[in-house]
């Protein structure tokens, strides 16, 4: 057989040829397909031709061919990956994967480039369980990495001649012993075939490093129906706690000590003017009318004091004398702010009026009392207080009479955010053995309906401080904004 020539790669040949398979050990149908799949190696350019029938990878099963080879520990492959026929579903993907097998319905993560050029995390990360997926702010790249660092694993993209960026979002799968990593194409039609090339194939083992890991942030969307996440921007460093705008035009966020913002679609971010202020923390907000922002900040005292300025920037006005204050809630009407304060010692609830004013304590309890948000209808106050033993979600009426506990469960839950329909309750969820909410912990997004008081997870992430501190719903009540984290290997 010479060097260069092209073969059709199957489980026999590839034991009877060795090397000449290249990487992988094999190739399989995974689930039911009508069409049996195929592979071509070209050992002289290092390519795949992979030819793949089913009729979708999602839900809680998948069709589609993978060609693969098992592995175990931190390993990456990348791949410049092209359909051979422009046509077909726009839905059609060409993967890269780790599978902990080769059951339909098993635990997996891919890196997913689709016919119509989306490319997405995409993960399933228990057996049987749903498919989700995180998409990238970047269409039709020509060249993929998969990683796997202990229990993450993330994505990077490059356009023709870029190097590699970090797409955002990561997804979370402790894999059981050995797993599959390899290539895998789907027709998304059963009565269909697909062809992709994976061109400039390379896994490599990844070893540990000596070098201090690389903080990333990735400011995403959810949409609360799916659980679709989509990374909106990403970059290196610190940003946090995004605002969606009354009129769906804006994410505004904090970092550098300062306020940004960009479009929900994505783009490059502005920074507000915040005059002399320029330690912003993340507890910030804008009024209902869109015309106003309350931030909270301490370049002044040296710990946070609470200040309102025009929404398009300008010189802040200072509310709150004393400190710290950290602002959480802005009233429907626009003329109370509700905030979370440290006096003598002890953490509690207070408001106080835009206009100006004393403040005025709302809770009393031993222990925090924090995060406090107005419902949109302006009836109630939820806030997060540790007074059972972990920190649950309450409620009580805007002068702090009838204090209820909303959640109560296994977590310790924090940062309360209304809907704006009044029917969704969006928080925060840290393990019962985590004290405050600190960053770079496993966290949970989820969402109560306050109808039945079900509970439902949007996405679970590396993240924490900074992720999902203040109102973050679309105008629509359709969609959440938060930030995730990734703490990266040089």
């Amino acid at each position: 057989m010479l060097p260069n020539q092209l073969f059709i790669l199957s489980l026999a040949t590839a034991v009877a040829v060795g090397q000449t398979a290249g990487v992988f050990e094999g190739h399989s149908e995974v689930g039911e397909t009508a069409k049996p799949g195929a592979v071509l190696f070209d050992p002289g350019q290092g390519s795949y031709k992979v030819s793949g029938s089913g009729g979708n990878m999602w839900a809680g099963a998948d069709a589609f061919h993978m060609v693969w080879k098992k592995a175990s520990g931190d390993v990456s492959i990348t791949a410049n990956i092209a359909f051979l026929d422009k046509g077909g579903n726009a839905h059609k993907k060409a993967v890269l994967m780790f599978r902990q097998s080769l059951d339909a319905d098993a635990a997996y993560v891919d890196a997913a480039l689709h016919g119509d050029g989306l490319t997405s995390l995409q993960s399933r990360l228990e057996k049987g369980s749903a498919t989700h997926e995180v998409q990238a702010n970047i269409s039709a790249p020509s060249r993929l990495r998969l990683e796997k660092r202990g229990a993450y694993i993330y994505m990077w993209v490059a356009g023709a001649g870029e190097p590699f960026r970090l797409a955002g979002g990561t997804a979370r799968l402790p894999f059981d012993g050995p797993f599959y990593i390899g290539l895998g194409v789907c027709a998304h039609d059963k009565d269909a075939m697909e062809t992709a090339i994976f061109s400039n194939v390379a896994i490599k083992q990844l070893e540990p490093s000596a070098k201090p890991p690389v903080l990333y942030s990735a400011l995403e969307t959810v949409t609360v129906s799916s659980t679709d996440r989509r990374a909106i921007y990403v970059t290196e460093g610190k940003i946090e706690a995004p605002n969606w705008t009354p009129d769906g035009t804006a994410l505004v966020y904090n970092g550098d000590g300062h306020l940004w913002r960009i479009p929900p679609a994505g783009g490059k971010p502005r920074q507000i003017e915040t005059g002399s202020l320029n330690k912003l923390n993340n507890d910030h907000g804008i009024s209902a009318d869109g015309k106003w922002l309350a931030i909270s900040d301490s370049t002044e005292d040296k710990k946070s004091a609470i200040y309102v300025l025009p929404f398009d920037g300008g010189t802040p006005r200072r509310l709150t004398a004393k400190v710290p204050s950290y602002w959480h809630g802005w009233s429907p009407d626009g003329k109370t702010l509700a905030y979370c304060a440290e006096r003598n010692g002890n953490f509690d609830v207070y408001t106080i009026p835009v206009e100006g004013g004393e403040e005025t304590r709302l809770t009393t309890a031993e222990g925090l009392d924090d995060g406090p948000e107005y419902s949109p209808d302006g009836n109630y106050i939820y806030f997060n207080s540790v007074r059972t033993g972990l920190m649950q979600i309450w409620r009580m009426k805007p002068d702090g009479s009838e204090q209820e506990q909303i959640t109560n469960d296994g977590f310790n839950n924090w940062f309360a955010h209304i809907s704006p329909d009044g029917k969704s309750m969006a928080f925060i969820s840290f393990e019962k053995d985590v004290v405050g909410h600190p960053p770079n912990k496993d966290v949970q997004v989820r969402v109560m309906n306050l109808a039945d008081q079900k509970i439902k997870v949007l996405a679970s992430l590396f993240g924490g401080q900074g992720t999902l501190n203040v109102p973050s719903w679309s105008p629509d009540s359709k969609k959440l904004a938060f930030v995730s984290y990734l703490l990266l290997q040089q």
